[in-house]
C-alpha cells in the first residue's frame, strides 16, 4: 500500500516528513483557492526534495502545469478539476510525468464515463466530491467502489483519518486495484502543516496489520 501525503509546503515539515514518514508521494498544491497552495517563490526551496512529487492541478492550462512540472520538478500530474479524456491525451503527448485523474465522488459514479481516460493515466484517485476540489475532511461512501470495473490501480482519497486503517484494509481485500491512500486535511494541525506523529502511526498501522 502506497501512501501519498498531499498539500505539503512548508520546508522543516517536509523535512520532517521525508526523515520519520517516509512517504510513497508528497502532493504539492498548484490551486490558488486552495488554503495549502503553493506559489511560484517555493521551487528553488522545494525542487530537490528527496520524495516523489506530486503536482496537483484543478482546470490548469498545459502551458501552466508544464511550467510547474520544470520548475518543481515533478513526477506526477494530479488532475482535480474537470479536464476532459482530450486534455489528458494532449498532456500525456507533452510530458513524461505520470498523469492522474482525480474522480470526485458524489452518490454514483458513471464507470463508463471514465473509459476514455484509461489510455493516458496511471491511476485513479478517488475523493470526496466538494466546491473547494478537495481538503474537505469528509469521506464518501465507500461502497459506490466496489462495483469499479477497471484493472487500472486507484488511490482512496476523502477525509481519511487515524481511524480508517481498518477500513481500508478491508476495502483492499475486495478491490486489490487499491493501490494506496491519499492523506491530507486530518492529519493537519494547520492548512499545509502535518502532524508527523500521526501520520508515522498511520503508516506504521498500515503496513503492520
Amino acid at each position: 500500500m502506497e501512501i501519498k501525503v498531499c498539500g505539503m509546503r512548508d520546508p522543516d515539515n517536509i523535512r520532517s516528513l521525508i526523515s520519520k514518514v517516509k512517504p510513497d508521494w508528497m502532493g504539492l498544491i498548484f490551486y490558488s483557492k486552495s488554503p495549502r497552495f503553493v506559489s511560484d517563490e517555493k521551487a528553488a526551496e522545494l525542487k530537490d526534495t528527496p520524495v516523489k512529487k506530486v503536482g496537483v492541478f484543478v482546470n490548469e492550462s498545459e502551458e501552466e502545469i508544464m511550467t510547474k512540472v520544470k520548475e518543481f520538478r515533478l513526477s506526477v500530474v494530479q488532475l482535480h478539476g474537470n479536464e476532459s479524456p482530450d486534455f489528458v491525451k494532449s498532456l500525456s503527448e507533452k510530458t513524461d510525468c505520470a498523469l492522474w485523474k482525480v474522480i470526485s465522488v458524489g452518490a454514483e459514479i458513471d464507470w463508463k464515463s471514465l473509459e476514455g481516460y484509461l489510455p493516458f493515466v496511471s491511476k485513479f484517485l478517488f475523493d470526496t466530491a466538494t466546491t473547494t476540489h478537495g481538503g474537505s475532511g469528509r469521506k464518501f461512501d465507500w461502497k459506490i467502489l466496489e462495483t469499479y470495473p477497471f484493472d487500472k490501480s486507484f488511490l482512496l482519497s476523502g477525509g481519511l483519518d487515524d481511524e480508517s486503517v481498518d477500513q481500508v484494509l478491508a476495502l483492499r481485500e475486495r478491490l486489490p486495484q487499491l493501490q494506496g491512500v491519499d492523506l491530507n486535511s486530518k492529519f493537519e494541525d494547520a492548512p499545509g502543516l502535518k502532524n508527523i506523529e500521526k501520520l508515522t502511526r498511520f503508516k506504521r498501522q498500515l503496513t503492520q496489520i
